[in-house]
């Protein structure tokens, strides 16, 4: 959801140009997955866009190179990807709920079937990125 829900964002503020965003899995287990239904179902209702032929993929040591931010949606998530990443020199690993102050993890509706509860959480986060204007990838 996080993927699309910041897309949606830098879009209505007409910054497209200016970022990539793509979201990628700390784990296999989903990998070639599309997006689960349920989230599609709260992307919708929100009215946010979203690539039906989206699958998940694994995020790779590369990524460090190719994007200006990985940001994580919860302390395990952080965890995992200093395994496949494990130096962080210039500062680009992040949760997202440190943008708004709390540093606490995003609600998973894996466990908690709360979509709703998720889907705000990453609004809030994304939202709150955007006004610390990270640095787009130029």
């Amino acid at each position: 959801m996080a993927e699309f829900i910041m897309k949606a964002l830098v879009k209505s503020r007409g910054l497209e140009e200016d970022y990539h965003i793509e979201s990628a899995a700390v784990s296999s287990e989903e990998i070639g997955n599309p997006i689960y239904p349920p989230a599609k179902h709260c992307l919708s209702q929100h009215g946010v866009w979203f690539d039906p032929g989206k699958t998940a993929r694994k995020v790779t040591a590369a990524d460090y190179g190719r994007f200006d931010r990985i940001i994580c949606m919860d302390a395990s998530n952080l965890r995992l990807i200093k395994r496949l990443i494990p130096e962080d020199p210039e500062g680009k690993i992040h949760l997202l709920m440190s943008y708004t102050g709390t540093g606490r993890d995003v609600a998973d509706p894996w466990y908690t079937g709360d979509f709703e509860r998720s889907f705000q959480d990453i609004l809030s986060g994304c939202e709150a990125m955007l006004r610390c204007r990270i640095s787009p990838r130029r």
